[in-house]
Order: C-alpha cells, then structure tokens, then sequence
C-alpha cells in the first residue's frame, strides 16, 4: 500500500470528530434561546456518552471481524443522520437527546476503527508515528468542528440549523473519498477483550491516565464558560469557542513532541501528561475562584496540552502493545476510558450544590495528582 493510503480514511475521522464536538458551544445557544434548563442541557451531554461508549465496544470488535470500510461507512451515515435530526430538531429535548446519542455512535466508529485502519496502513512506521496520524486528525476534527459552529451560533444566520447543515455536507464528502480506501482486515474473532500480556501495563498505567484526556479538555470548554457565566454576557458562545480551539489547538501541537517526551522521561510521557492536568486544573479553580475571563485562556491552554500529551501518548501505548487481531477492541476499551471524563462538567454541576465550584477543581486536581502516583508506581513496576 502506498504512503499516503491513511488519506483516504482521515477526511471520515476528521469529519465525525467534527460532527461529535460542534455541539458543545450550541449548549449555551439552546439554553438562551430554547430556555432548556441546566438539567435538560446535561442530559443532551449525558446521551452523547451514552451512544459513544457502546458504540466503542461494539464498533471495535465488529470492525475486527468484518472490517474495517464497512463498519466506519456505516459511521458515516449515522454522523449524516445525527446532525440531519440535530438540525431539524432544536425545539425538542427528545430530538436533540436522539441525535446526540446516533452523533455519539459516529464518533466512536471514527475513534476506534479510525485509528486502527490509519495504523495499519502505516505499518513500516514506528507506532508512536501512526498513533499521532489518528491522534491529529480526531483533534483537528474536534476543534474546528466548535470553531466553526460557535463562530456561526455567534454570529452567523441560522444559528440552531446551519451548523449542521455544514457538517452534512463535510460527512458525505468524506464518506465519497472512504469508498476508495484499501480494506486492511478481512475476518477476525468477534470479542472485547485485554489481552492478558498487555493487562497490567494497561490496566495500570494507561488507564488511570485515560479520563483526564477529555477530562482536561471538558474543564476546559465546558466547566470553565459555565463557572464564568455570570461575566460573560452575551458573549458566552464566543467565549467557549475560543477556550476549546485554545485547548485544542494546544492539545495538537504538543502530540509531535510527545515521543520526544517520553524518550526524555524513560517512557513516562503519560506522567507527563498527568502532571500538567494537574497544574491545568488547579488554573481552572485559580479562574472559578477570581471570576477573570482572561486567565481562562492560557489555562485552556495548558489543559489542552494535558489532553494532547495524554491522548497521543495512552493511544500509542495500545497500538505498540496490541496484537492485530485484537487492535481494534483494545482501542475501544482505552477510548472507552478516556471518555469517562466527559461526565467530569456533570458531576461538578451536581456536588456545586454542597460545595463552590473553586473548591470542587481543587479537588479535582487533587484526584489527577492521585493518578499520577498511580502511573508513577506502575510505570517503575513494569518496567523493571
């Protein structure tokens, strides 16, 4: 296969990435222009997660077994299908909570059996390489994706419909280049599973790393808008788009030098990536507690390097280690982890009802700083 045959697989994941995440900043929008309570507003974030973690355990393994242009087509249809039901349903929680959970099967058929096909078509190259090739092109997807809506929901005409109208458009482009993509895996055993000569290393390192990947990136665009509400006036949809492409745009540029961390750090780029959560989320409290909008932007900035330095690095872990036939399950069940902290916002909604929220990221950061502990001891374990 050609050097270049990832291309044809990389305008499908980038465009379900981009469909997955151009709801967030329209969270705000619905709630200023529908009225939808802030309980109604973390059940339409609380449907993603529901469609997303099945769709990993599913998606993995079926694209394992039949392979992978089917499973990720199909994908694609759905992402077609989401923002279609998104679009036209604005007025109705049922609508929005339907489309969301189909938008969070998409996402994960890009996830899980994206980043297996990229790899597999960059076989001559160092698994680090490849993870950072499916890494990228999710991030790249995952901050345009908010750039582009908010920047519409903001300013824009139409602002409840249009944005999915562009991603439709994105999503079918991309399907037309996919029916074109060497198929790289013909039949394989349906199951979920870790491998049991990798289980310890990931069940202790990459695991506990693998919440703050998008823990990180939600504190970043979806706690720190809300906690600075009260400030922000009319232009708290402008003010969440900038925080994720900040976070975004950061957790994109660090993933080239993750590598080079890790060889730095003796293979600990995940510690790595755990300390500057740590630092990330304690700005985060820093910016609940002094009610500054201008300090959340390179504390974004840090978070987004944390999600960066996490993703690339838990995603080249499972791909170094992975046997091919069970690549594409074992990536499901990391995605699966990372995205537990997508319920990081909706917790600390519920507990600012016994505690201010400063004081709940503080905590918050506490946990990381256990995690890291926890990498920190497993790491020096398994590699001894």
């Amino acid at each position: 296969m050609g050097a270049r045959a990832w291309w044809r697989i990389a305008p499908a994941v980038f465009a379900l990435a981009y469909g997955g995440n151009q709801f967030s900043p329209l969270l705000l929008l619905y709630r200023q222009q529908e009225g939808y309570s802030q309980v109604e507003v973390d059940l339409l974030f609380a449907a993603y997660i529901v469609g997303i973690i099945p769709g990993f355990l599913i998606a993995g393994p079926l694209s394992d077994r039949f392979g992978r242009k089917p499973v990720l087509l199909v994908g694609t249809v759905l992402g077609v299908v989401a923002s279609a039901v998104l679009g036209l349903g604005a007025a109705s929680v049922p609508a929005l909570s339907i489309g969301r959970l189909v938008s969070g099967a998409s996402v994960a058929a890009a996830m899980v059996v994206g980043s297996s096909w990229i790899k597999e078509l960059s076989t001559a190259l160092p698994a680090a390489v490849a993870a950072r090739r499916a890494s990228l092109t999710l991030t790249a997807g995952f901050g345009l994706g908010p750039a582009v809506s908010g920047v519409i929901a903001q300013w824009g005409p139409a602002p409840t419909e249009l944005p999915y109208a562009v991603h439709v458009v994105l999503a079918l482009a991309a399907g037309g280049v996919l029916l074109t993509a060497a198929e790289t895996r013909r039949s394989g055993v349906l199951l979920v599973r870790v491998p049991r000569a990798v289980r310890g290393r990931f069940l202790g390192v990459v695991v506990p790393a693998a919440p703050w990947v998008f823990g990180c990136a939600s504190v970043a665009f979806a706690v720190t808008p809300a906690a600075l509400a009260g400030r922000l006036g009319d232009g708290a949809i402008g003010y969440a788009t900038l925080l994720a492409v900040v976070a975004l745009a950061f957790g994109a540029g660090i993933q080239p030098f993750a590598a080079r961390i890790g060889r730095a750090t003796g293979g600990r780029q995940l510690a790595v990536g755990l300390a500057v959560a740590v630092v990330g989320v304690l700005g985060a409290a820093v910016v609940a507690l002094v009610q500054q909008p201008l300090l959340g932007v390179p504390v974004a900035a840090v978070l987004g390097a944390a999600y960066g330095i996490c993703l690339v690095s838990g995603l080249t872990e499972v791909q170094r280690s992975a046997p091919p036939e069970d690549l594409a399950a074992l990536t499901a069940v990391y995605y699966s982890a990372t995205y537990l902290g997508f319920t990081f916002p909706v917790l600390l909604a519920a507990l600012t009802a016994v505690a201010p929220e400063p004081l709940l990221l503080a905590l918050l950061a506490l946990l990381a700083a256990v995690c890291l502990a926890v990498v920190l001891r497993n790491a020096a374990r398994s590699s001894t």
